[in-house]
């Protein structure tokens, strides 16, 4: 999680509550007024949603703490109210469901999530009820994408999710990776499976993924989620070290946070980034790489560079 006390932060923590507020009200939040968030279509079906989603690995793991159950809620309310919708969980995350779910129920905005989860268990039978399980940890009548958690066992996976899918008890199939690992297996996976995504890391410094798994995933027409942005937050801690150069301005940008998110999405592969975060503030940040202007090619490569030089 990035560091809340760095002094840029701290100006926007007095701002993000009218920006959310904007947001309920019917204006468009973002940097540039007037500016609609940005959204890409999946390409399996064509439906749209925003590039910036939510996830919650390690921040909402709060257990039962009151506080810290409405602190993530408090989270949700901002994205929501800035246009977002696709929040991302897994078994694995500890408490993220049920928290999730608390979230939801509080702010009354189950209609409104686009609900992507996952299956995480050796057990190819277990499948089926830890997926039932999570969904009732959600609260939601059903999930709207179901993911092989980091490949594991997805032999045995994969047939129930497309079950799931032909049942209409799923709208989507996918399986990920995260900090570099398995890509080669990931993409034997793509080639002989009708996937609808899949999820990996890929942020300024981690471009692996650009040799062949983003070329294999436009070709076959299948989105992509992206983990990790942040690298868990060092990332950020780091570079925000430097000043914000001039040219972020081009691409309306005002923090380090919009400046990794837009490189991201701006790649004609990936559909969403979900950076995680249990700051409200953060939130607004992120959620303003949504909004204005998109980097071109030389902008990405620039961005890249700069980045790397740090």
């Amino acid at each position: 999680m990035r560091n809340a006390d760095h002094l840029d932060r701290r100006g926007f923590i007095l701002s993000v509550s009218a920006l959310g507020a904007a947001a309920m009200a019917g204006t468009a939040p973002g940097l540039a007024q007037g500016n609609a968030i940005t959204t890409k279509a999946i390409p399996s079906s064509g439906e749209t949603f925003p590039v910036i989603g939510l996830g919650s690995w390690i921040t909402f793991n709060v257990g039962n703490d009151p506080r810290g159950r409405d602190a993530c809620a408090a989270v949700m309310r901002a994205f929501f109210a800035q246009g977002g919708r696709l929040i991302d969980s897994s078994p694995m995350y500890g408490s993220s469901q049920p928290v999730i779910g608390y979230g939801l129920t509080k702010l009354q905005m189950r209609e409104a999530v686009f609900s992507a989860d996952k299956v995480w268990t050796s057990s190819g039978k277990r499948g089926p009820e830890q997926i039932e399980a999570s969904r009732r940890y959600w609260t939601v009548p059903r999930f709207d994408l179901l993911q092989v958690h980091n490949l594991l066992n997805w032999e045995e996976h994969l047939p129930t999710l497309f079950a799931m899918k032909a049942e209409k008890r799923l709208r989507y199939v996918g399986v990920t990776t995260s900090e570099g690992r398995r890509h080669g297996d990931l993409e034997r996976i793509m080639q002989k499976q009708p996937l609808d995504f899949i999820q990996v890391t890929y942020n300024p410094l981690d471009r692996a993924v650009e040799k062949r798994i983003l070329p294999l995933a436009q070709e076959r027409g299948i989105g992509v989620i992206v983990n990790r942005p942040f690298r868990q937050g060092e990332l950020i801690d780091d570079i925000e070290k430097a000043p914000l150069p001039d040219w972020a301005e081009e691409i309306d940008c005002a923090n380090w946070a919009q400046v990794v998110l837009k490189f991201i999405v701006s790649h004609p592969a990936i559909t969403c980034a979900i950076p995680a975060t249990s700051q409200v503030a953060h939130m607004g940040q992120n959620v303003g790489a949504a909004y204005g202007r998109t980097p071109d090619r030389a902008m990405r490569e620039r961005i890249a560079a700069h980045i790397a030089s740090l």
